[in-house]
């Protein structure tokens, strides 16, 4: 895994630590789909983290004294061209072999769990899409069948919120070169 992807997995995590126009009909950051009847799609907040190599978009619920981490949707943009208007293709795998999208569900006190391959599906920017832009887009994906957690389900989604920088800045080497010690 890059650095950069897992940049975005340690922020995430350490977020669940802490406490932590649209698509079918669905308004602002809300979730639908035929997962809902695996667990609750009820959101209280989105978060979008984006760095060079990806794009996060993490459902967070309430849950009594505990947040819930509903979906979290990775997509890797590699050999993408991430930009409003532009649709993007969930399915398949990067340049380099990584699967393009990843999602995942995580209710507090339970296990991560890792959702099936993407069958098939879309992301679609409607603006933003960088660090420190209000990003504004939705998704629609249906995952294969088969073995797996919500294997032959389908998931989509409309998000809402500002992108924050996932990125954990400078190399060590390219700090040395700027003369930082």
């Amino acid at each position: 895994m890059s650095r950069a992807l897992r940049a975005l997995a340690a922020v995430g995590l350490a977020g669940l630590a802490l406490g932590a126009g649209s698509a079918c009909g669905l308004g602002d950051n809300e979730l639908g789909g035929s997962v809902s009847e695996l667990f609750p799609l009820d959101v209280s907040r989105v978060e979008v983290l984006r760095n060079t190599e990806a794009l996060q978009v993490s459902y967070f619920r309430n849950n009594e004294l505990d947040v819930d981490l509903v979906v979290r949707l990775t997509v890797a943009t590699e050999g993408l061209d991430l930009r409003p208007g532009a649709k993007v293709d969930l399915a398949g795998t990067t340049p380099s072999g990584l699967a393009r999208t990843t999602v995942v569900h995580l209710n507090a006190g339970e296990p991560a769990r890792v959702f099936a391959p993407v069958e098939k599906g879309d992301l679609q920017l409607d603006e933003g899409g960088n660090a420190g832009e209000p990003t504004r887009g939705d998704f629609s994906m249906s995952f294969q069948k088969g073995e797996g957690f919500g294997a032959g389900r389908n998931l989509e989604g409309t998000f809402n919120a500002t992108a924050e920088d996932a990125s954990f800045g400078p190399e060590p080497g390219e700090m040395l070169d700027a003369g930082v010690p």
